[in-house]
Formats: C-alpha cells, structure tokens, sequence
C-alpha cells in the first residue's frame, strides 16, 4: 500500500496522528552519512603536539572516521618533534583493525588550487606527494580526492586514475572563499574529463545551494534536518555531508561538538567506503565537466597576487627546460643526472603553489608572509634550474680549440623551431657582429642595446631541430643584410611598424594605442575594430579615488624608437594614466607571428582602481557583493577586436574550454563565474575564420563580453578577501603577447606558440669548434603531430617522456627519435606499465614509434637504456 493510499485510509480510521508519527520515524530511520577529517599541514596550520589529539580523539570515538588532507612533509616534522604520537598514529593508518577507518584523500605535495599552474605542476603536485606519504605510510592507498579548499581542475580525471585514484568528491562544503565546484547531479556522477577519461565522483549535488548569511559555506557543511530532507525529496537515496575541520581544531568530531543540531540517524564515514559500500552504483549521471564548472576567483590584478603568480610561472618554465637540458646532455654526453637538486627544486616550486600563498599572500608575520616565501621557493628553484641548464649547456658545447667564434642554439620543445634568438657579444666587439648557418650562408641577424645591462647583443634567426640544438658560425663584422622589418613615421604623426607579416600604426596622439593591424599573410585582414569607443592596448580603468574612468588615451605618449631592423622593431610608448607615468616597450620581428608587449607603470602612491564599492563587514562578509570581483573598474588593457559574433577558447591545465559565459562579468559571491586566464585566451569570429590570442606571463582574469573587448586584467588596488587592502607597492610591470591568425585556435597552433613564449630557444657563444657530427642534434621530434612534449626526465639510467595531445585529432602518432633503447613501454603516472611500444628503425639512425593519444590526452613512455646514435655508432 503507498503512502497516500495509507494517509487516507488513516483519516477514515482517524489514526492520522498515530500514522502520522509511525511515518516521521520511517523517514527518521533513513540513514544520512557525513565525511569528517582534518585539513592543513607544517606550512599551513598544524600545531607542535597535535598528532597525540588526533591519536586520543580516534581511539576515544570508535565510531569516528576520518579523512586527511595534510600536507605531506608535516610528517617529517611530526616525526621529529613528537616521535611518540607519530609512531602511535603510523600504527592507526597501517594497522589491519583501524586502517579502513583513517583514509588520505589529498596527498598533493603543496596543496595547490591547481587550475592555476601548469598540467606538468598538477602532476608533479601529486607524484612527489605520495612518495612522500610512502615514505612514512608504506603500501597506504589512495582511493579518493576530496579536498577542503576548491583544488579542481578540469583534467583531473586522468590524472588520479593515472595514479590508481578510483573515485572523486567534487564539493568543499566548508571552505568555499575563494569558489566552488558548479552544482550538478545528485548522489554519484561520472566525473568526465576533456581527454574522455571517466572518474566515479560525488558532486556538490544540483540541490546544494548556499548557507544562508555565508560567504564560505555551501549547505552540506552540517548535514541539517532541511538540508538531508531537501536531498531525500530530490532522489538522493545516501545523502552525505562533509567538513575538513582545519588541523588545530581541538574538538574532535564536527557533528555532536561543533555541530549540535544535525540531522539523525547520521553514520559517520570516509569517502571510499561511501562510494563502494553505501551509494548507489549504477545510476550515476554523465557530466562532461568544463573548466568553467571550476567556479572560482581570487583578487586578480592585485599587486601581490601579481608578482606571485609571475615568480611561480618563471620558476615553472626554467625548471622543465632544466630537465629537459639535463635529459639532452644525459643521452648525448652521458651528464649525470642530478636528481637530488631537480627534487629540491620541485619541492619549493610546489610549495609556492600552494593554495595559501595565494589566497592570503598577506598572511604572516613582516618579512616572512606567504608572499616572502614565495619569493624564497621560487628563487631557490630558479637558481637550481640556471645552474643546470648553464651546466648541460657547457657540456653540450665541447669541441676542438678555434680560432673562430661559435653559437650553438637548444631547443628544448618537440618541434621545429625556426624564430629569433640572442646572445651577448664580447665586449670588445662593439656592434659588430653577422651570422652565417652551417653552408657558411649569412642569415638576417641585429646587433641591440639590452635596456637592462647596456651590453650589446646579437639576435639572429635560427633554424633549431625539434628537442635538439643547432651551431651557428659568428663574425666580427657588419650584416650585409639590411632589407626586413622597419619603422616609419606618416605624415600625419602616426609611428608605422612594418614587416613580412604585419603592419602595425601606434597613435601617439591617442596615448600610443594601436590605430591598425594588418596581417599581410591572411588576406590584409584588418584586426581593430576601428569602430569601438576603447582603443586596441588602451589601458583604461575606474579610478575612485579620484572618482573617474581614466585611460591612457587622454593624453598623448611620446614615442621613442629603440630598434629598426632589419631583423627586430622595438617601439617605446611614454605616456600618463590618472597623471602615472607608463612605459610600454612593442615588439615586433621579421617573420614572426608573436606581437610582444611589456608595460612598466610606475605609480604615485596607492590610487585606488577598481570598483567604488565599500565593503565595512571584514572575515565574515555577510554581504556577497565584493569589489574585487568586479573586472569591468580594474585597470585593463583592452583589445576591441574586427571579428564579429566573437567566440572565447581559454586554455586550463591540459585542457582548452570554449566559453560558455555571455560574459565574464559578476560582483558577487554566490554569482562567481571561472574568467582565469592560465596562459592564453584566444576570440575568433563565429565561424573560426580569424582570432586573436593573448597570451600572458602569469595566471590571473580577462575580461569579455558581448558589448565588452577582450581585456586583460593589468591592476587592481582596494579591498579584497577578509576586508585586507590589497594595495600598490611599486612599479607595476607585466608582459604579454598577442598572435593574430586565422582558423580556431588547433589549427592556428596557438598551444604550440604559447609552449614557444614560455621555453625560449637557448643561446651560448663557444671558443671551440663543433664537431661534424656534433653540428646538429634532434633527440625527439613530433612535428606535425599535435603532441607537445611537457616533460623529458631520467629515472635511474632511463628515460620518461610525457606527452600531450594539445592539438592534434584522435588516433595514431608517429613521433622519431635519435638513437635506440633496449624497448620502450607506455607506462602510467604511478609508474605501471599499460603496454608495450613497438619501434622501427628510420634513416639517419633514428627510430619511430607509432602511440595514440587521445585529444587532451597525456601519455609516459619509458625509453629503457637510450643510447644516441653517435654512441651506439662508438
């Protein structure tokens, strides 16, 4: 008998209250279920002592479980200053009557948000954590993420299911400051990343709105009788809770002490026996996530933030050119690798990543903020990676005494390079200097004055072999070659910047904005909408303080020119904002399709930028409206571009999302929409005809909209999270690039040009002569494939290659490499084999290999005692 049929013939017997109550206790006697843990670490927030808590809170409670998100090296820590406590929690996680009831459910190294780093750094986030965790947690498992803070990112599932993850909890109930996971779904989902991989996950369900007066909470934080009754009513058969409490917390369970009315009967539990043994199995939704289901943001354009993010995206490029210079100089010269310091190295880069560092950069006592440490990790990677590199480039330089002057060029990407690259000249060389190719022909080469260190130095165009390196003849004398890019100034004032691809006008009249792109090799199609009231790289912004939008169009820039050809065009732009001094240096090179910008503001004082609004009400923030959100006020520079019914592609960590957005615009925090740029930002026309691309020197937000340019966020100064003032210290200086082209952004191999701008080609001037068969080296090539190679390292004598598929289709790549390997395996992230690569020998010694991958797909293949050709020819 149903429900109603019982409610009815209850009203005619007149045992409605009776049955009334006997209804209330069935609907009581539903279990609900509810995730508990801990969350924090040594650099976060993990007391001396508090492991003997943690040990007397768990044996104290046998009905308690617990899952942990505690960075990895606090047990280092742990073990030393409180050998006892840590042995005696070592034995809970290991011990067969108490393991199933602790699980490990974030073990990344550094905590990072990961939608804001590279995919490399996201997978370098975890190996290095687990194998931390191994080190004191041996055989522990890892089942499930599930995290406190919103560290999602679109890739992830084939990034866990590489390192044996079976499940994931796309929720962060308690700590949502900095944004949340999109609503979706009800009890299980399958979690399907960009490459098609598919991750069993628990969403934050479509009916987990928002508690009410909170900035930070979503409504399963507490498992409330309205909230797990809103969830029965929707169809969730297993409703389940969470809450990472942070570790310093001191009560014990979250429901029962901080948490006194909740939902009953609730059964605490961890996450991997959730999925497996409570929740339904079959019936979980598909959904196709998006980076824009990442629904984040964090006080982009502020200074700080700024610079942080600029360090980390340095100290991200160097140490994988490091690598990959150190795998070039291992096969070829038998460089020994120098493990240790890449581990060191990586370990103070992922530190700098973590999620602390940039949502409280403030954060800490004077000297030693989040932001210090940062400047510290980041530089200590820096110089492990110069060394190296320097290192590898000095034993890949050997040769016989010369007489004559030598350049040897690296490449450290998978492709065919042929673009502009410098080196400093001796200094009695003056500006003297041409540069002749292997058959003793002279190529197009400029003797410039670098405005940093005065010396002189000589860019030239070198053709370099995908991850290999090239060798160049110099001499000490003028270039005969002089026709190439020049500068013009028209006669109505206007500065004309010409080359083989591009003609470009600089306005000085309108602050020394771009009037005209003209891309000569794609039909002369005009790029600025010269229709649009914003100028193309105007910067312009709300300045409140002095209560107006200014922009640097008001008034007009002096125009200076540092480079005219024939090989390199280098404007300089001195102009005034709100009366602050920019300098803005555009470059632009002979057959190159990279436009290169870098501003410099330098500011009197703290103007305040952004939005007017006042925000009185500091940690608690009752009222969702915040100023830093609103990109529209922040200074940007904006880009008003001739492609009409435009489209957006945003490129994320081994992904690229087309837009969803009408617009990027929102001012509060229930409304949060994803607007990060990670590297670049590409608009087309709606037929994928033309585009434009921008791509920047770190991560932070853009602004579009229908009635909007693109722009890119260049500052911001004023209120942010927890009522700090996030205000300007100093200069302002950032760089970006902009890449006209036609066709959608695959096509148009904007990933590959964006892989270009962050590993530039290397140059070093040698005293010796090459050998014949040392002149030119390929070690990998995948030209043609749509691969990019993101990562190249040894473990023990063989050597791992990663691989992406950022812009080829589904399906079979062919890809060569210099030498022979004993066999060569596809192997996963955690070091498991998949399957067996089959090799064919090639011309010219070289060896193919045929992999699929699919699109965004990343795969390791294990190439087992490599030997180069010339070795194996020994």
């Amino acid at each position: 008998m149903g429900t109603s049929r019982i409610v009815k013939w209850a009203k005619r017997s007149g045992l409605i209250s009776i049955f009334t109550i006997i209804l209330t206790i069935i609907s009581y006697s539903q279990k609900a279920y509810f995730v508990d843990g801990y969350h924090g670490g040594i650099y976060g927030h993990y007391p001396d002592h508090y492991t003997q808590f943690l040990v007397d809170m768990f044996n104290k409670n046998p009905d308690w479980k617990i899952s942990l998100e505690i960075e990895p090296e606090t047990w280092d820590s742990v073990k030393v200053k409180d050998a006892d406590a840590y042995m005696a929690f070592r034995d809970l996680v290991l011990g067969s009557q108490t393991r199933d009831r602790i699980e490990f459910t974030n073990p990344s190294y550094g905590q990072g948000y990961l939608y804001n780093i590279s995919g490399e750094s996201v997978i370098r986030q975890f190996t290095l954590g687990i194998n931390k965790l191994n080190e004191h947690f041996p055989g522990v498992i890892f089942t499930t993420y599930a995290v406190e803070e919103p560290c999602f990112t679109s890739c992830l599932p084939q990034i866990l299911k590489s390192l044996g993850f079976e499940y994931a909890v796309i929720r962060c109930p308690n700590t949502c400051w900095g944004g949340y996971p999109r609503a979706f779904g009800g009890e299980l989902v399958n979690w399907i990343g960009p490459d098609g991989t598919t991750i069993i996950s628990v969403p934050r369900y479509a009916c987990e709105g928002f508690q009410e007066n909170s900035v930070w909470q979503t409504l399963s934080w507490n498992n409330s009788k309205e909230f797990i009754n809103t969830c029965f009513s929707n169809g969730i058969q297993h409703p389940v809770g969470m809450t990472f409490q942070d570790a310093g917390w001191r009560g014990g369970p979250w429901l029962g002490n901080a948490v006194k009315e909740y939902y009953g009967p609730t059964v605490f539990d961890t996450w991997r026996n959730y999925i497996e043994n409570v929740s339904i199995k079959n019936q979980a939704e598909d959904w196709k996530f998006s980076q824009e289901d990442v629904q984040v943001s964090l006080v982009w354009g502020s200074q700080v933030l700024q610079k942080l993010a600029q360090r980390v995206r340095v100290a991200e490029n160097k140490i994988i050119q490091a690598e990959k210079m150190a795998s070039l100089a291992g096969v070829y010269l038998e460089f020994s690798w120098p493990k240790t310091s890449f581990d060191e190295a990586w370990r103070t880069l992922l530190l700098s990543e973590h999620h602390d560092c940039w949502i409280v950069p403030y954060n800490g006592r004077a000297g030693n903020t989040w932001a210090d440490k940062v400047a510290s990790w980041t530089g200590t990677t820096n110089q492990t990676s110069d060394s190296v590199i320097q290192q590898s480039i000095l034993k890949l330089s050997q040769g016989n005494a010369s007489r004559s002057t030598y350049i040897k060029v690296f490449n450290t990407t998978g492709y065919k390079r042929n673009e502009f690259v410098s080196v400093i000249l001796p200094e009695d060389w003056g500006n003297k200097a041409k540069v002749l190719n292997i058959r003793n022909k002279e190529i197009i080469s400029q003797v410039v004055t670098n405005p940093l260190s005065n010396a002189n130095e000589l860019i030239f165009k070198a053709d370099v072999p995908s991850m290999g390196y090239n060798t160049y003849q110099v001499h000490k004398a003028k270039t005969s070659i002089r026709k190439g890019a020049n500068v013009s100034i028209q006669s109505d004032g206007t500065y004309k910047m010409e080359t083989d691809i591009y003609k470009i006008i600089v306005d000085p009249a309108k602050g020394g904005s771009i009037k005209s792109i003209v891309a000569k090799k794609l039909k002369n199609k005009e790029f600025v909408d010269q229709s649009s009231k914003r100028k193309f790289n105007e910067l312009g912004g709300n300045f409140y303080k002095e209560g107006d939008f200014y922009s640097s169009t008001q008034d007009t820039a002096v125009i200076r020119i540092l480079e005219n050809g024939p090989a390199i065009l280098r404007l300089e732009v001195n102009g005034t904002i709100a009366t602050n001094h920019f300098t803005q240096i555009i470059t632009i090179a002979e057959g190159q399709r990279r436009i290169d910008f870098s501003v410099n503001i330098d500011w009197k004082g703290n103007p305040g930028i952004g939005d007017e609004y006042s925000q009185s009400i500091k940690w608690q923030q009752a009222d969702r409206r915040k100023a830093f959100y609103n990109n529209r006020d922040k200074l940007l520079a904006l880009f008003p571009l001739n492609l009409p019914s435009q489209k957006v592609y945003v490129n994320a960590p081994f992904d690229v999302t087309e837009s969803n957005h009408d617009n990027t615009f929102f001012t509060r925090w229930d409304s949060i929409k994803n607007d990060v740029i990670l590297n670049w930002v590409d608009i087309t026309d709606a037929t994928n005809s033309y585009g434009m691309a921008l791509i920047t020197d770190h991560t932070t937000s853009y602004a579009h909209g229908s009635d909007f340019p693109l722009g890119l966020t260049i500052q911001y100064s004023g209120i942010g999270l927890w009522g700090r003032n996030y205000s300007i210290t100093g200069p302002t200086e950032v760089n970006y690039s902009l890449i006209p082209h036609s066709g959608k952004w695959d096509k148009s191999e904007i990933w590959t040009e964006s892989t270009y701008w962050n590993e530039p080609l290397l140059a070093t001037i040698m005293k010796t002569e090459p050998v014949a068969s040392d002149i030119s080296r390929s070690l990998i090539d995948v030209t043609g494939t749509g691969l990019e190679i993101s990562s190249v390292t040894y473990e023990g004598e063989d050597l791992l290659v990663r691989l992406f598929n950022a812009e080829g289709d589904n399906g079979i790549k062919i890809l060569s490499f210099d030498g022979r390997a004993e066999k060569v395996e596809m192997v996963e992230l955690n070091g498991q084999k998949t399957d067996d690569v089959k090799m064919q020998k090639a011309k010219d010694d070289r060896t193919t290999i045929e992999i699929s991958i699919p699109r965004f797909g990343i795969r390791t293949l294990k190439f087992y005692k490599l030997i180069s050709s010339h070795l194996v020819s020994q």
